[in-house]
């Protein structure tokens, strides 16, 4: 670079740095521009419920009497519905952020009855952390935040709690013999 005539010293040092330093903003500007994007891909891909999970889960039913198998008229239940099978079955539930109540029936055997908990899914934790809670109050009012455990194995004669916190729990810590 030229120094025009009648320019002094520190002047043209002025000018380098001037110039030296747009560079380095442009380049800082450039990096928080990538990191932006990153962070918004993130909170797409793993943040919201409505956007990555279904309204619907499926749900693998059985009933047991004294520990065998037994063919029972099922009713399920929560705030989205109410759904009717027969046992062992497939039933697709809607999600709630509300616990599914279900009791079964078979004549000559007492009725079985199970509270499937409601659990926050993985995107509930990323909506919350990256997308400011606004995602969470959505998926908490649609349901789909939310997940029953996948199997509901009812007991006839007994009450029983599912829960997939405590199944996960159970399998990270079995019992010794």
């Amino acid at each position: 670079m030229l120094a025009p005539v009648g320019m002094s010293i520190t002047s043209l040092f002025n000018m380098v740095a001037a110039q030296c330093h747009l560079t380095t903003f442009k380049r800082t500007i450039m990096k928080f521009t990538h990191i932006a994007l990153i962070l918004a891909a993130s909170v797409l891909a793993t943040g919201c419920s409505s956007l990555t999970q279904s309204d619907s889960q499926s749900l693998s039913l059985t009933a047991t009497y004294q520990g065998k198998p037994v063919e029972s008229d099922c009713k399920l239940t929560n705030d989205r519905g109410s759904w009717d099978a027969k046992s062992p079955a497939n039933v697709m539930v809607r999600k709630s952020n509300e616990d599914l109540n279900v009791v079964c029936k078979k004549e000559g055997l007492p009725d079985g009855l199970l509270k499937a908990i409601s659990r926050a899914a993985g995107s509930m934790f990323g909506n919350i952390i990256l997308g400011g809670g606004i995602g969470a109050m959505i998926d908490h009012s649609n349901g789909r935040g939310y997940d029953y455990p996948i199997q509901l194995p009812v007991k006839m004669g007994e009450s029983v709690v599912a829960d997939k916190r405590a199944d996960a729990e159970r399998t990270q810590n079995p019992a010794k013999p």
